[in-house]
């Protein structure tokens, strides 16, 4: 990195810095790097609602608006990018807008940007006309012809977006979605009562949820497993974080199953990790996932979780934590499912440790893969004799 300006730029293009588990990811790996070293920008479709647009601008970074592919059409779009690009002189672009990622790949491209990365975070597309499966051949190949790099998250979601024989032809880096351990650790094993706060019953066992409100995350499904364990025992609740058009339609939902006295919507949240130590469960009913990585801080705080069998398995951290089910075998199986996952015993706080770096899921482990996309082979975050001694200390684990 000693030929490069310090810092090296890298410029993200995001549908929007929400809350979701792309953008999480993403905060995750900048909030841990050396930022004297590398520091990261972004493009973002959504002016005035970007969750992480303050610490984005505190940690050093920038945020550009610009409108939409579909707002604004592709050739004005690639003309916006590429506005962009060229205020800054960037190592590299790394895009997350799944089958849209040709476009910044080519205004990339046009701007001379070296590495050109597009990663897949999702295994679905909620657009099914006829019209929308027809381009996607065209789009795929954008992104083939415009991009240096593809990566993804999950065997499912590099299938998803670049194809089988981009995977079977191995041309797809797997890079696993770390997360920061220690917020989850720090305070694990001091059990927090979140009953008080909510005005709940003591007694109560509380179901919770973390996600945008959407369609795919299906909210909606938790209240009808909520139903139908209060007609089995009246001692449960439900708790959901975060925010997404569809919030007031699931209050609504709630209201009419006559659960209102049993529901509490947070809203978006910055306690993440301290409202993880009062779940007794955590529920997660996707129509699809590219990954989801809340199950991961679900399982570093302890939390059984029950999930559904279109979240990839490789979330399962072999911790005897998480269960997966179809969504098919319906409401009945689920709340059974929750009844018997509820009363797991939770792993010490040393087995999640190892378990999650020996898997590769630590932050640390994450970091110089996303350099090494970038052409910064050369950077270390970390001691390196630090790290190997620590990875090391786990090799016993299977």
């Amino acid at each position: 990195m000693t030929d490069k300006k310090l810092p090296v730029r890298i410029l993200h293009v995001v549908s929007a810095m929400d809350r979701g588990g792309a953008e999480t990811l993403i905060m995750n790996i900048y909030r841990n790097i050396d930022r004297e070293k590398v520091q990261f920008d972004f493009i973002s479709h959504s002016a005035g609602t970007d969750e992480f647009e303050k610490e984005i601008e505190m940690l050093g970074g920038k945020i550009y608006y610009i409108l939409s592919l579909g707002h604004s059409g592709p050739l004005l779009y690639v003309k916006n990018v590429m506005k962009v690009m060229n205020i800054n002189q960037y190592a590299a672009v790394h895009i997350h807008t799944d089958f849209q990622g040709g476009f910044p790949a080519l205004a990339a491209k046009l701007s001379g940007i070296e590495h050109r990365i597009c990663h897949s975070h999702s295994n679905h597309w909620m657009k099914n006309s006829a019209a929308a499966v027809a381009v996607l051949p065209v789009l795929r190949l954008m992104i083939k012809s415009f991009s240096t790099q593809i990566c993804s998250c999950s065997h499912d979601a590099a299938v998803f977006l670049f194809g089988k024989r981009a995977v079977d032809k191995e041309k797809v880096q797997i890079i696993k979605n770390g997360i920061d351990l220690e917020p989850y650790l720090t305070s694990y094993g001091k059990k927090l009562s979140l009953h008080e706060e909510f005005k709940l019953d003591k007694s109560v066992k509380i179901i919770g949820h973390i996600g945008r409100f959407s369609k795919y995350k299906n909210q909606i499904y938790i209240l009808s497993i909520l139903k139908k364990l209060r007609e089995k025992d009246q001692a449960f609740a439900a708790v959901f974080v975060g925010d997404g058009p569809l919030k007031v339609i699931v209050e609504q939902e709630a209201e009419k199953l006559g659960l209102q006295d049993y529901v509490r919507f947070l809203g978006v949240r910055e306690d993440v990790p301290r409202l993880m130590r009062g779940f007794d469960i955590f529920v997660f009913p996707s129509l699809f996932e590219g990954f989801g990585i809340v199950m991961l801080e679900a399982q570093c705080s302890g939390v059984p979780c029950v999930a559904s069998s279109q979240v990839p398995i490789e979330t399962d951290m072999g911790l005897g934590l998480a269960e997966y089910i179809d969504l098919d075998d319906g409401v009945e199986a689920w709340s059974e499912a929750v009844q018997k996952k509820i009363q797991n015993e939770r792993p010490s706080k040393i087995d999640i440790e190892k378990r999650l770096t020996k898997k590769g899921f630590h932050v640390k482990a994450s970091i110089q893969k996303w350099m090494n996309l970038y052409g910064l082979k050369s950077y270390q975050k970390i001691n390196s004799e630090e790290w190997a001694n620590e990875a090391k200390s786990v090799d016993h684990i299977v």
